[in-house]
């Protein structure tokens, strides 16, 4: 069956993951009160799930569905190299921009249809050299990607038309001793994903997850991550992400 025309090639959705990858608090709220915790969310899922004290000398990373790279620039700053792939041409030439000149100029929605000047920037403390962008579909990933030190895949899960299928193939990304970063809300739809390959139909999903990842991976850690996408001035999408580091046995 073939896919659905890609639902992330457009201007607008451009201009809000520019934003959730790269706004400051007041960037996304405009002075709104609001949960600044929510900010930041791809780097968070970095900072947040990633043990620096795991990674030796010449670790690789690989970001899978890394959209415009605000996660793999985080990861650049413990990682020697870092490949970001996406399924969006339009997210990796944003992110390609990002790491060649380390801005990007663009807009972001503010009421009544107009829109905003914003600069999406990276932190001058990360080495951009360290950071490749490639165009890559995760329920058909390159045979020849294999024993990375790091595997992110943030809010990708329940995205996937075969999200098992996925999870399945990363015992073969991760090298013995690396780890596996998953951060996802399980927001399952038939838009995405038919119901009949949804994770946790029958059981929490959680706990489905683990079943699914445990002969190849030992679960290390849990936490909440909250995510914040601006749609105009004054609407928002809020979520949560169920965060989690593995450990390849």
């Amino acid at each position: 069956m073939q896919r659905n025309p890609n639902p992330y090639e457009t201007d607008i959705l451009l201009q809000q993951y520019l934003l959730l990858h790269f706004g400051d608090a007041e960037q996304p709220l405009g002075g709104l009160p609001g949960p600044r915790e929510a900010v930041d969310f791809p780097a968070r899922c970095a900072r947040e799930l990633l043990d620096v004290s795991r990674l030796r000398g010449g670790a690789r990373a690989l970001d899978i569905g890394c959209a415009v790279g605000g996660s793999c620039f985080e990861l650049a700053r413990s990682c020697d190299s870092v490949l970001g792939l996406d399924y969006s041409r339009g997210f990796l030439r944003a992110a390609a921009a990002l790491r060649d000149q380390g801005f990007l100029e663009t807009r972001i929605p503010d009421e009544a249809g107009k829109s905003l000047a914003f600069t999406a920037r990276v932190s001058g403390e990360v080495d951009r050299s360290r950071v490749d962008f490639q165009f890559g579909d995760a329920n058909d990933l390159d045979p020849a990607l294999a024993d990375f030190d790091v595997v992110l895949a943030a809010n990708l899960l329940c995205r996937l038309p075969k999200p098992r299928r996925f999870l399945e193939r990363l015992a073969g990304l991760v090298k013995p001793g690396g780890q596996l970063l998953l951060a996802t809300p399980f927001s399952w739809t038939e838009d995405h994903t038919p119901r009949e390959f949804w994770i946790g139909r029958d059981m929490p999903c959680h706990e489905e997850l683990q079943d699914i990842l445990k002969p190849a991976f030992v679960l290390e850690k849990t936490v909440e991550l909250p995510f914040l996408l601006r749609e105009h001035a004054r609407r928002f999408q809020m979520g949560f992400s169920l965060g989690s580091r593995w450990i390849r046995k």
